[in-house]
């Protein structure tokens, strides 16, 4: 069993992406439908104010690191994250696994148009990818079941699920059964990176973890609020967790 580190009541995996990877080989191995998440500062302010959606996220087989914040985070309670499992570099090292194991994938969500965008993509970069479907995000209540039955059909080994934060993680965790797709993930911006629709950060900018800084100058008016009042937020509680943590062990006489 992997290590895990608990932040703001959201259990997370402690991985390198290599043992990451062969975690996911033995989820697909196992039969069942399963699912992997991952979580940054924003993701887990959203799960503190939402029961339902830590609940959704906790219901995952996987749940990664995903920046600075969380790495911040679990420093304080003692443990050091290996490496930064950020979605958008991990899902292409999934792709690539998914083709040399002959596993098929599904994109579903952004635009309409732009997850076949993505899927072409992809394919052109990993020869042999088979991408069995593709259906962007912005259908209604009522066309729900038909794009279920979409998936269903298609029976793919790997479902890309592209809403953002928390649809997605709610709508997996919610239809998970019913897709019978044996590993449904949450990719947030992936879909748009993917089909070449958002530029990514330099190199040295995703190395300095300061992604989310380069994501804030080109969408600020979108984005300000999750960054400039989120991080904050989100490091407070944080901190005020771990105060109470170590406030309960010395009460409890675990503490000289």
């Amino acid at each position: 069993m992997s290590k895990v580190v608990s932040v703001l009541g959201v259990k997370i995996q402690v991985l390198p992406t290599q043992i990451a990877l062969e975690e996911i080989k033995e989820l697909l191995a196992k039969g069942g439908a399963h699912s992997l998440f991952f979580v940054n500062a924003h993701t887990l302010n959203l799960a503190y104010e939402d029961v339902g959606y830590r609940a959704a996220l906790n219901s995952a087989d996987l749940i990664l690191n995903d920046g600075i914040g969380v790495e911040i985070a679990a420093r304080l309670f003692g443990v050091r994250f290996p490496e930064n499992l950020v979605g958008t570099d991990f899902i292409p090292k999934l792709c690539a696994l998914a083709r040399d194991l002959n596993l098929s994938l599904y994109l579903l969500g952004s635009k309409p148009g732009v997850a076949e965008l993505a899927a072409a993509k992809l394919k052109a970069t990993l020869p042999g990818l088979e991408v069995v479907g593709a259906h962007h995000g912005y259908f209604s209540e009522a066309e729900e079941d038909e794009v279920i039955r979409a998936i269903q059909e298609a029976s793919p080994d790997i479902l890309l699920v592209g809403f953002g934060n928390p649809l997605q993680e709610k709508w997996i965790a919610l239809h998970r059964e019913v897709l019978r797709v044996p590993l449904s993930i949450g990719v947030g911006a992936f879909i748009d990176f993917a089909a070449g629709l958002v530029r990514r950060a330099p190199c040295w900018a995703r190395r300095a973890r300061m992604e989310w800084v380069f994501r804030l100058m080109l969408e600020p008016g979108r984005l300000w609020r999750r960054y400039i009042l989120g991080n904050p937020k989100f490091l407070w509680r944080v901190f005020r967790a771990r105060l109470c943590a170590a406030r309960a062990w010395k009460e409890d006489g675990r503490w000289a």
